[in-house]
């Protein structure tokens, strides 16, 4: 063997030699990243805006995998923990779901029923009650401009929100329809008694108007009986 052919020798076990510390440098640093970065995790990303309190579903979400490390304490990595919830606030389409962004569904206490009516969005505190909220119901119904003043009712105190659901065209040809001079309403669902559940039908049926006025949070009035009815003619 000459000494071209020795020499040629010599590089090829440096390239190998080489090769071999780059492979072994490339390993070292995927053992570095892999330690730092830790093990993935499923987490859920909103595929769209979400309204508040929407109920939500597993429908709304997309799945997505994520180094544990990176997510926060509160994140959501398991769907069934939706279940029963409603958005607290305006969700946005891309983040990632956790769980002070959902509370729990407001429940029917005993004795309580659910119902529900449509309401003209202009007279219905429009866009400020949600799930939740309380609100005096008022009805006004028509006289006959003679012994039977136009009067206006409380006809149910503190009531309980439930749900407030999409605005809904209404069916111009339907003449019963006490809200016929609007073209759309929303419908609200209530949890009340027996009785204001009666009271709140019959003003469905009957009344020329139902209104809803909020009730500030954190407070409970209630409306004396000489209050509850208002005439004009009594105001005079």
């Amino acid at each position: 063997m000459n000494s071209r052919q020795r020499r040629g020798i010599i590089l090829l076990l440096l390239s190998v030699l080489c090769a071999f510390a780059a492979f072994a440098g490339v390993l070292a640093v995927i053992r570095d990243v892999n330690s730092k970065v830790g093990p993935e995790v499923t987490a859920y990303r909103l595929k769209n805006d979400i309204a508040p309190y929407k109920q939500l579903s597993a429908g709304d979400f997309e799945k997505t995998k994520m180094p544990k490390r990176w997510l926060s304490d509160n994140a959501v990595t398991d769907l069934a923990r939706i279940r029963g919830k409603i958005a607290v606030t305006q969700l946005k389409s891309g983040s990632l779901l956790q769980s002070d962004m959902i509370v729990d569904q407001p429940e029917l206490k005993a004795g309580e029923q659910e119902i529900a009516i449509m309401i003209d969005a202009a007279t219905g505190v429009a866009g400020k009650i949600t799930p939740g909220s309380t609100v005096n119901i008022y009805a006004t119904f028509a006289g006959d401009n003679k012994a039977k003043p136009n009067t206006s009712e409380v006809i149910v105190s503190n009531a309980r929100v439930l749900d407030v659901g999409k605005l809904t065209p209404l069916d111009a040809n339907n003449t019963n329809n006490r809200t016929r001079t609007a073209t759309e309403a929303v419908p609200i669902t209530f949890a009340l008694g027996t009785l204001d559940s009666q009271r709140v039908a019959y003003a469905e049926s009957f009344a020329t108007h139902v209104r809803l006025a909020l009730v500030a949070p954190g407070t409970t009035p209630t409306v004396p009986p000489a209050d509850r009815r208002y005439t004009l003619d009594g105001d005079k």
